[in-house]
Order: structure tokens, then sequence, then C-alpha cells
């Protein structure tokens, strides 16, 4: 699962500050040689006699996992060029003889490999990559394909079942909310929340109750502002946002997710663009006039007031980690995917997703689960997010998205008017609401402001980059997962009221 280089590897494995490939802190070598010889004992150990401890690189040529296929054009989706084009051949031909098996490893073939292909091609574009081409090439490319008929039906069909029937979508939907929550360190929840809660809860009111309003003003109806157009922008990205609520909407108003899946990713990646544009003019003009206004920038300082902002740190991340803890991750994602089914069965004032995020957050802050399951739960999700983002994108962009309703969203000037001013609005209401409780303006407003609003991980990067804030990627963090979580939480209360 590794494709780094000797020298990457070993610089990876020094960078770890000093923990061991399983994550536990650093012991003589009679306690090593005692914790390999229990995994021996267990049976974990593998063929090449290093175990199942051999740590697992998250990360390829410094960059997470294939959203970067590599630093040069000769590797797509982590594979040399040649091979790649091999295996791709491969799975045309099967698909044109009718011989594509229609399983979940016939998914995973088609979607990994096309994910790497548009990926590797947004990148390749100077300029106009860093405002989310990979992304939007991932999400509408493959449909644009089939909308003109360059796509063999069969490869069609795999994608489709794999996403929809197999359950590849809530097999992504649950690592990410899983990872988002049981990743944020209780402490900070605890301490740092409510500071940092307030800019990031003020700006998703006002951003909810002014796009309604705006919605009615323009004939599309408060609750559909809101739900359609408001609550997937400010989700914090795909994961937590187009994706699991197309599968509420369509559950609720019978139509199925494909109804609501064009729209609803039009809309955040069409804001990603918006994101990335304020970002820039954010950071132009705090330059120019950094003392606008007392607190208006903060030249990369988040807060007025010192000695706090500590607080608001998430920890750094292992750069590896092992198989059994990804097991582990993949076993406690998984049974909490099916607590919230049971839980939706009989309580249905929920949609399972909502009660996912209620078991999570009380196992959280109860702190009920042993540290390491819930350092199994983040790497499990990083490791999907880091692999598997391309994959599930074109999965979708496959299954749901229809390339006329696509255009009929985009070509309508309220629809974009209303992302722009979701955009808008949720920078300047975190700005002001931060600027309220010590923050400075600037900072507030990129972060929760601006990331909220973005495509999460790849948004948050461009995001920053724009702002030239990457070292305030802690808070985008913080925003994008705790933010994220309330957007959905928030939204499937609010499902019954949907009526279109």
């Amino acid at each position: 699962m590794s494709t780094h280089s000797t020298d990457e590897s070993t610089s990876t494995h020094e960078s770890k500050d000093s923990r061991t490939s399983t994550g536990r802190p650093p012991s003589d070598g009679h306690e090593t040689r005692d914790a390999v010889e229990q995994e021996i004992s267990a049976g974990t150990t593998g063929t090449s006699g290093t175990g199942l401890a051999h740590p697992v690189e998250k990360s390829v040529d410094g960059r997470p996992g294939v959203h970067y296929g590599g630093a040069s054009w000769r590797q797509i989706a982590s594979v040399p060029l040649p091979i790649y084009l091999v295996l791709a051949a491969i799975v045309v031909v099967a698909a044109m003889t009718g011989n594509l098996p229609e399983t979940m490893l016939g998914g995973f073939a088609v979607t990994i490999l096309l994910g790497g292909l548009f990926i590797w091609l947004g990148n390749r574009v100077p300029l106009i990559r860093d405002y989310g081409l990979p992304t939007i090439l991932c999400t509408f490319a493959p449909a644009t394909l089939v909308y003109f008929g360059l796509v063999p039906e069969q490869i069609i069909t795999v994608a489709s079942t794999f996403v929809d029937e197999q359950g590849f979508l809530d097999f992504f939907v649950m690592a990410i909310i899983a990872g988002s929550i049981l990743g944020m360190p209780r402490q900070l929840l605890i301490k740092a929340g409510p500071r940092f809660a307030v800019p990031l809860l003020g700006a998703i009111t006002v951003v909810f109750v002014g796009i309604g309003a705006l919605s009615m003003l323009f004939g599309r109806g408060f609750f559909e502002g809101v739900l359609l157009i408001a609550a997937p922008v400010m989700a914090g990205g795909l994961g937590l946002g187009a994706l699991p609520m197309s599968e509420m909407y369509g559950e609720r108003t019978g139509q199925g997710s494909d109804a609501f899946m064009g729209d609803l990713m039009s809309a955040v990646v069409l804001a990603n663009i918006f994101c990335i544009i304020f970002a820039g003019l954010l950071n132009g003009i705090g330059r120019k006039k950094p003392k606008l206004f007392v607190g208006f920038s903060g030249n990369g300082e988040l807060m007025r007031i010192h000695g706090k902002s500590e607080d608001l740190q998430m920890p750094k991340k292992n750069s590896s980690s092992s198989f059994i803890t990804l097991g582990k991750g993949l076993l406690l994602t998984a049974v909490v995917f099916v607590t919230g089914e049971l839980l939706g069965a009989y309580l249905p004032v929920l949609h399972p997703f909502a009660w996912a995020i209620v078991v999570l957050v009380a196992l959280k802050l109860l702190n009920l689960l042993p540290k390491d399951l819930e350092a199994s739960a983040t790497d499990w999700g990083d490791l999907i997010n880091a692999v598997l983002v391309p994959a599930l994108l074109v999965g979708v962009s496959l299954t749901y998205i229809n390339i006329d309703e696509v255009l009929a969203s985009v070509s309508d000037p309220s629809f974009i008017l209303l992302i722009f001013l979701t955009v808008a609005v949720a920078a300047v209401s975190s700005g002001i609401i931060g600027w309220l409780v010590k923050f400075n303006f600037v900072e507030a407003a990129v972060t929760p402001g601006l990331v909220m609003a973005d495509t999460g991980g790849s948004g948050d990067v461009s995001v920053l980059s724009a702002a030239d804030r990457m070292h305030m990627m802690p808070f985008a963090a913080i925003s994008t997962r705790f933010g994220g979580t309330v957007v959905l939480f928030v939204t499937s209360l609010m499902v019954p009221l949907l009526v279109l």
C-alpha cells in the first residue's frame, strides 16, 4: 500500500514524534521485542516477517494519496504511467466484451482508475488546478462522457451497482464521519470548542436564515434554499454535504438520490471556486490595509488575545498507520453505521446518519472508547479520504449526475447568485462574529467562514493557499470536521420540511 522511496520512507519515520509504527510511545529494546512477540503469537504477522504492524504510509510524494498522483506526469493514481495504461486497457477490453465483473472489485477497478486519471489531468493544468479543476473533472467529466455516449454501458452499470446497491457511498461517508468526530481531541472540544464555536455556529445560523429568506425572494421557498443551497455549501465538503444529503432528500421525497445529486454537487463545486476568489481578495485587502480597523487583519494570527491559540491546535497526525489499526477502524466504523441504521429503524425522528453522529459524539465526549480505537477510526477515515475521494466522485458522477440537470442549474442566474451570496455571507458573518469574540476579522472570515463553504480537504488547501495562511490548517480541520457534522445533523432535522 506504500509507494514511497526509501529516502522518503526513512524521513517519514523520523518525523513521527518518536512514536512507533503502531502509534505507541517509544520503548526500550526489550519492550519492543515483547510487543512483536505478542503480535506473532496472536497470528498477526505476514509472510515477510514484519507483521501487520508494518507501517502503511498515507501520502505519496509528500501529498495525500491519489489526490495527487505524484510530483511528475509519470504517475497516474500513484502507479507508473506504463503500468496504468496496461491496467486501464484490461478494464476497457473487459467492459467492451461484456466481461467486466459487476462486483465490488470491478467497481474499485473502474472508479479508482478513472478517478486517478481525472485527478492527474486536472493537476497538469497550471493556475486553474488551484481553483478546483481536479475535483471538477472527477465530478462532472464522467457524466459528460456518458451524456455524449462515450462510456461503455457495462462501465456505467458496474459503477452504479458499486455506488448504490453495494453501498460504496455509505462505506465512504461513514468513514469520513467517524474519522472526523473521533479524530478531534476531547479536551479541544471541551476547552476551545465554546470560543471557536461562536463564529462557526453563528455563521451557519446567519447563512441558513439569510439564504433561506433570499431564496423566498427568488420564488424557491425558504427550506428549499436552506436545504438545497446553504446546507450542502456549508457542510465543509462533499463527504458531509452533497453525498449524504442527497440520500436523505431522496428518501424523504421518494425520488431517489439521483434527483438531487446534480444540483447539490454543482452547488458545492461552484461555491469552492467562489471561496478561493474571496480568500485571495481578503489576503490582498489585508496586506494593503492591515489596520483598516482594529483587529481587521492579524497577518495569520487568528486571535487578538494571546495565550489561548494553543487551545485550538489539532494534534500532529502520524504519517503512517498499521494494518491491524486500519482493520479496527473499519470494524468500529461499520458497527457505528449499523447502530445508526438500527436506531433509525425504531426512532425515525432522525436519519440513520444523524443517529450515527449522535453515537459518535457521545462516545467521544463521555470518553467511552479506548484511545487506540479512536485512533483506529481516525486512521481509517484518513485512509479513505486519501485514496478513495476521486473514486467516489467518479462513481457518483456515473451513477447520479445528469448533465441536463446540471446545465439547467448553472444556467439559472438565481442559482449562481445564491451560491455566491452563500459564500459571501459565510465569510462576512464569520468574520464579524469572530471579531466580536476577539478573533481577527480576516482570519475568522477565512476559517471557519470560507473553509466551511469549500469542498473539504482539497478545498481547504486551495483556500488557505489563496489566503496565504496555510499554517491555519489546524483551524480549518476543526471547521471542516465540527462544522460539517453540525450542518449535517441540523439538516437531518429539517429534512421533513422539504416539500418539492
